[in-house]
């Protein structure tokens, strides 16, 4: 069996432009067979996904994953999917999301080793002044890297 280390399946840009990323879990998810065939096909889509935590249990709600071509069962390619953490990890999650303003949000769903894991944030929501001066600081860096990549020519 062949290990490829960490294989980067889909990454969520939209997050980090939408939200304060706080702190960062890696966890694994529960999948059947033919949504580990699609996602390692890049048929995945983390758009309109969030995660909670509901009984003891974190559940990714929103993911979607494109069925299979060549596989026999019919899958909802939007179910609910459970997250596997510790429980002393859990538990932290269930106390920081009780506040109001924070979410869980996955940022990107990756193979490690060959298991589908998935990164989830604790995040807390940007206003529109804090998305404007993201993007003139990502601007102003640019410029500054332009200029500075001229100087040396």
């Amino acid at each position: 069996m062949s290990r490829r280390g960490d294989q980067l399946v889909i990454n969520n840009r939209r997050a980090r432009h939408e939200y304060f990323l706080l702190e960062t879990f890696e966890c694994g998810i529960v999948l059947a067979g033919a949504e580990v065939k699609s996602l390692r096909d890049g048929r995945g889509n983390l758009q309109d996904a969030y995660a909670s935590v509901d009984g003891g249990e974190v559940w990714l709600h929103g993911m979607h994953i494109s069925p299979y071509p060549f596989a026999r069962g019919e899958l909802d390619p939007v179910r609910t999917r459970k997250l596997l953490l510790h429980r002393r990890e859990i538990d932290k999650l269930a106390n920081e999301t009780k506040e109001r303003g924070v979410t869980l949000v996955p940022t990107r769903i990756y193979f490690k080793d060959g298991r589908a894991k998935v990164e989830i944030a604790v995040a807390r929501g940007k206003h529109h002044y804090d998305k404007r001066r993201t993007l003139a600081e990502r601007d102003a860096k640019r410029e500054t890297e332009r200029a500075m990549k001229g100087d040396r020519e």
